[in-house]
């Protein structure tokens, strides 16, 4: 097990390597190997296993009746997949996770996940900001699907992001048809609206970043 990629896991923020090394000590946990495609968990199967991401990225899908899905974000190295679920009343996933490249997931049972917490009162504040700040994202999505225009919904996206990082440069998810599918738009059309974007001076883009150059600008693009 790569340490290292272990140690970033917001599970274990600030908390030391040995520090870590010994709280799993004695705490059940097992490898699993997934492929590209492949389903980690599934829609409404029981939740019983937090994962933590080693190796590879995965995609939160949420499908509906009609045939319909939003991709709902993409989680990548050290990120926690399934926390909110298994600690939910409801008990059962409310999405798909996917593998998008092949993937190494360390995998914990919720019962030996609450006796890790147990061991360490900062883990378990880890992982109570863990479902929160995802409690808030969703909510983030929510208001991001409630724009119908494709620019309002870079505008606020980039906005987000720029929140988020404190700043004015922003990473793209991967690239721009995995950012496209996020947001559930062509990739066509949210190049074509970046670009009228370029050309207006509001941002500069060089793939995987976008700088915003004109934050008033961009606000009065969502505004519209």
């Amino acid at each position: 097990m790569d340490d290292s990629i272990l140690a970033k896991s917001f599970l274990f923020s600030h908390i030391p390597v040995s520090e870590m090394t010994k709280a799993l000590e004695g705490t059940p946990y097992h490898m699993q190997r997934y492929d590209k495609g492949e389903t980690i968990f599934h829609l409404m199967e029981p939740a019983t296993r937090v994962g933590i991401i080693l190796e590879g990225s995965v995609e939160v899908q949420k499908a509906f009746p009609n045939g319909s899905q939003v991709n709902v974000s993409i989680r990548m190295p050290g990120d926690v997949i399934g926390p909110a679920a298994v600690f939910s009343k409801s008990g059962i996933y409310p999405c798909d996770i996917v593998s998008l490249k092949p993937s190494t997931i360390m995998m914990f049972y919720r019962e030996d996940l609450l006796n890790l917490m147990s061991k360490d009162a900062r883990i378990l504040e880890n992982m109570m900001t863990e479902i929160a700040s995802a409690a808030y994202m969703l909510q983030e999505r929510l208001e991001l699907f409630s724009y119908s225009g494709i620019a309002q919904k870079a505008a606020f996206w980039l906005l987000m992001q720029a929140r988020q990082a404190k700043g004015n440069i922003v990473h793209i998810p991967g690239s721009i048809a995995k950012w496209a599918m996020l947001m559930n738009v062509s990739r066509p059309s949210l190049h074509r609206e970046l670009k009228k974007l370029v050309d207006r001076s509001i941002i500069s883009y060089a793939p995987p970043v976008i700088a915003i150059l004109d934050l008033a600008s961009l606000q009065k693009v969502l505004d519209k």
